[in-house]
């Protein structure tokens, strides 16, 4: 309930909705984040580093390029990426495996 397919097949559910600008894919942002497996192993976490991410929205994995613009500052979503929009066939690192599906809590702190 409450999740939101897009036609990329990216889904997101918003746990909290701001009230802010949305960035354009050229802007840069400010966010806190973490990232897991489908069955729920974390492989990246800003939270745990106790500081958020400064990143240029068009400088990351298609599927967050995606989110990202259509989240307004202040907003918290949990965001299903799938391969395609993550890094494919790919593998990243020991965690991340060719094809897998990610999910992240996204929290859109501000634009910069």
């Amino acid at each position: 309930e409450g999740v939101v397919t897009l036609p990329s097949g990216l889904r997101y559910k918003v746990i909290t909705m701001g009230e802010g600008d949305k960035p354009a894919a050229t802007d840069k942002v400010n966010v806190d984040y973490e990232g897991r497996l489908i069955d729920g192993t974390v492989f990246d976490s800003s939270y745990k580093r106790g500081e958020p991410v400064d990143m240029r929205a068009n400088q990351v994995i298609p599927g967050w390029k995606e989110v990202l613009t259509k989240m307004p500052v202040g907003s918290k979503w949990e965001v299903s990426i799938p391969a395609d929009l993550a890094y494919g066939a790919e593998a990243r690192g020991q965690i991340i495996k060719p094809f897998s599906t990610l999910v992240f809590t996204i929290e859109l702190i501000s634009i910069k």
